[in-house]
């Protein structure tokens, strides 16, 4: 049996999180399946969305759901299996737009963390970091997102930002 444990893995935008996470789950020995968050909503997703498809090559089973995370974990972290959520800043955003509740889409999340029994490996960016953004909307965004990021990392074992492609573990096992 693989030795993961669900993870967080936070950063800023091209730090090198998600090649991080792949590698922790292609480590593990377990079938590998990516849970993709994104939407193709215009040229420039589909290049990022090509890119780490190129990236992770072959072995790896994608499932794409921008809102219903937890109903696709409830079906895909199972025996064998590890999950790699990419990433929950698009899932907030995804949820945002479409008037969701972050706060009980977040609860609804680490309940299943909690309960879960393979791993689940999270990406997730660490926005808050920079300028203040100019409009209410991102304001917002940006307090959602580190409210999201603070709950998920209180619910799992393991938690490491990485900057500039290297890991600095904030919560081991």
């Amino acid at each position: 049996m693989s030795g993961l444990e669900t993870t967080l893995v936070l950063g800023g935008a091209r730090s090198g999180k998600s090649a991080f996470a792949e590698r922790l789950i292609g480590d593990s020995g377990l079938a590998r399946i990516y849970l993709a968050t994104a939407t193709a909503d215009d040229e420039e997703m589909l290049t990022r969305i090509a890119h780490h498809r190129d990236r992770r090559g072959e072995g790896w089973t994608t499932v794409e759901e921008p809102l219903a995370l937890v109903d696709v974990l409830t079906r895909e972290a199972t025996h064998g299996r590890a999950v790699l959520v990419d990433c929950l800043t698009l899932w907030l955003s995804n949820l945002m737009l479409r008037e969701r509740d972050p706060e009980i889409e977040a609860r609804r999340l680490t309940r299943f963390l909690g309960v879960a029994k393979y791993p689940v490996v999270l990406v997730s960016n660490e926005v808050g970091l920079g300028l203040v953004p100019e409009t209410p909307l991102g304001r917002r965004f940006r307090d959602a997102q580190g409210r999201l990021n603070q709950i998920v990392a209180a619910a799992v074992p393991n938690v490491v930002f990485i900057a500039a492609g290297l890991p600095l573990w904030l919560k081991p096992s």
